[in-house]
Order: C-alpha cells, then structure tokens, then sequence
C-alpha cells in the first residue's frame, strides 16, 4: 500500500510539472497566431524589439511595418508582440483629455505684461535670462 502512494505522488508531479504547463503554452501560441493572423494595414503594433510601429502591408510570413512617416521595414509577423490601441483613444476613454495641468506633473505658464510666456522660473531657460 505504501508503494501505491509513492506512484500515485509521482504522477501527481509529473501532471502538475509536464501537462499543466504545455496546455497553457498551447494556448498562449493560439492566441499569439489569431493575433497575427488579424493583422490589417493600419494596424498600430508592438514588436519583440519594443518598436511601436504601423502596419503598412502584410506579406507571406512577413509584414511591413511603418515606423516613422514615409521609412517602411519588414519583420517576420512572429515578431509583433502585441496589437497597441492608438494613444489618442485611450486618453478619450480614460478622460485625460481636456485636463488641467494641475497634478499632471506639468508646471503653469504665466503670461508676463508684455505678451511673452514664462515658466515658473525653475527650467534651463528660465535661469539663462
């Protein structure tokens, strides 16, 4: 009877160390591969490199990728890491847009008598006059 404990331990470890995680290996892949395979022009994406970029064309195993105005490059599409939502829309939904600068981190501007815009007094620039 001890012996029987001892295999049915063993089993148990091999279930939780081997199987557990290659089904969830599985699934991240599947996941990884709808990503790709959801991929369209104009598409704002993430790569394994950390270069965010816009997808311009989709090829054969390829993908072309905008990552400044008018300079295309081509990536594998393993390379795309993730599908990045454009910045102006999460600001929308998160309400930041239209804030003021206080508690934003961002000092006031102060207009002087003349017209001119001046900071706080605490930037480079201001210390130069």
């Amino acid at each position: 009877m001890q012996q029987y404990y001892f295999l049915i331990l063993l089993a148990l470890v091999f279930v939780v160390l081997i199987v557990l995680p290659g089904r969830q290996r599985k699934k991240v892949q599947a996941q990884q591969q709808q990503m790709q395979e959801s991929l369209k022009p104009g598409t704002s994406v993430l790569t394994t490199a950390g270069m965010h970029a816009t997808v311009a064309g989709i090829g054969d195993g390829t993908v072309d990728l905008e990552i400044a105005p008018g300079v295309v490059t081509t990536f594998e599409r393993r390379a795309i890491l993730q599908v990045r939502e454009p910045a102006g829309a999460s600001a929308v939904e998160g309400g930041t847009i239209g804030s003021t600068a206080a508690g934003s981190g961002v000092a006031p501007v102060e207009e002087t008598p003349d017209g001119d815009a001046t900071g706080t007094g605490d930037g480079p620039a201001d210390r130069a006059h």
